[in-house]
């Protein structure tokens, strides 16, 4: 129960939550996909990840959540070319063309036919509310992924009154700042940038597993480029690629961090889960408020979304 990725969201009000949440949770838990069904999207247990069972994980007043989405696997020549044979068929028995309309028509009947005998692919996205720090914080890669976890958890309770996490200066500037000086304690600058350039036509520069000298940094920052991507390290919790976006990346957490459990019985997986989550939203706790702060602080009036 190790998060990968962070995507961070401002609770704008607190959140009501009690032993209603899953109850409320189960009006949209996840079923499987039937014969005619090209996806499905829903809540599952975090602890097992399917169906069955609670759909909430409650550690230390924080709100553990799950969404399995499942799709049927339809690769797209496989339908191209099923339908350019029906196409020619058409066009050689009956001698004329075959409108747009036709094609269409015929494209959903393929993949009406194909659908019961597709393979099937599941992906799970967890996210959990720390009533402690006031955000929403979603395991994703992408901002698209986790709207969808947030879209899901609004429909599913009424409302949510969240807004992505902001500064009050732009990480952009902070980042480049960071890269030229060296970040403050206990930031420790570990080895990849992505520098973009300012300029309408510029391009991006991408340095990995490569020390930046002074005078290297120099001139690349000189031409007009900000860094969009920067890979710190917090010592003895973390480390991570942070975005100018806010988006934390590659979250790797510290290993003597992740041995603390390793005394719990080793069959008894859902005490092992719960440890590992409440220490992981326990060094949360510390890393995200600290690192809000060296960045500039939160921005004030942030627009909600309910």
């Amino acid at each position: 129960m190790w998060f990968k990725n962070l995507q961070l969201y401002r609770l704008t009000r607190p959140l009501e939550l009690d032993d209603r949440l899953n109850e409320q949770l189960a009006a949209c838990r996840f079923s499987p996909c039937s014969s005619q069904d090209i996806a499905k999207y829903g809540w599952v247990s975090p602890l097992t990840r399917r169906e069955e069972g609670e759909l909430v994980h409650v550690g230390d007043g924080n709100y553990l959540l799950c969404v399995r989405q499942e799709e049927k696997i339809l690769p797209g020549g496989v339908i191209k070319e099923e339908l350019d044979e029906k196409v020619q068929a058409i066009q050689l028995e009956q001698g004329r063309p075959v409108s747009r309309k036709e094609k269409q028509a015929m494209k959903e009947e393929i993949v009406t036919t194909l659908l019961p005998r597709a393979f099937s692919k599941s992906r799970f996205t967890y996210a959990y509310v720390s009533t402690k720090l006031q955000l929403v914080i979603v395991d994703a890669s992408s901002a698209a992924r986790a709207d969808e976890v947030l879209g899901l958890l609004r429909k599913s309770i009424g409302s949510l009154p969240v807004a992505p996490l902001a500064l009050a200066t732009p990480a952009a500037i902070t980042l480049t700042e960071w890269l030229k000086k060296g970040p403050p304690a206990p930031l420790e600058l570990e080895d990849e940038a992505e520098l973009k350039s300012l300029l309408e036509e510029g391009g991006v520069i991408r340095t990995k597993k490569q020390a930046l000298s002074d005078n290297e940094v120099d001139t690349l920052l000189d031409n007009q480029r900000q860094v969009s991507k920067l890979a710190l390290g917090y010592p003895e919790l973390a480390s991570f690629l942070l975005q100018d976006d806010l988006m934390i990346k590659r979250l790797k957490f510290a290993d003597v961090l992740r041995e603390e459990n390793d005394d719990i019985d080793p069959t008894d997986k859902a005490a092992r889960f719960d440890a590992d989550f409440v220490l992981m939203t326990r060094t949360l706790e510390e890393l995200l408020p600290r690192l809000i702060e060296l960045l500039g602080g939160e921005a004030d009036n942030l627009a909600e979304a309910v």
